[in-house]
């Protein structure tokens, strides 16, 4: 991304197969400010596709998703 955002919550994901990273994505949320942002690090490529399903499907956004040297890493705003 043009910049480089802080997150307020670091979830590292490595390791963990689906649907656990969208699982942790999802109980985490509560524990960020509403505007706050959860960085996730997944290795699980079916992240790709479930934590923006969960997003969309909770009303909270993605602001980035990206594959970065073979890891899945997520910028999660919460919204509400």
């Amino acid at each position: 991304m043009s910049e480089e955002m802080k997150a307020d919550l670091d979830l590292d994901l490595k390791g963990l197969l689906c649907p656990m990273p969208m699982v942790k994505v999802s109980q985490n949320i509560a524990s960020v400010p509403v505007g706050g942002t959860i960085r996730a690090v997944a290795t699980d490529p079916g992240s790709m596709a479930d934590i923006p399903a969960w997003a969309k499907s909770t009303g909270n956004e993605v602001i980035s998703a990206e594959k970065v040297d073979g890891e899945f890493v997520f910028m999660v705003k919460r919204l509400k």
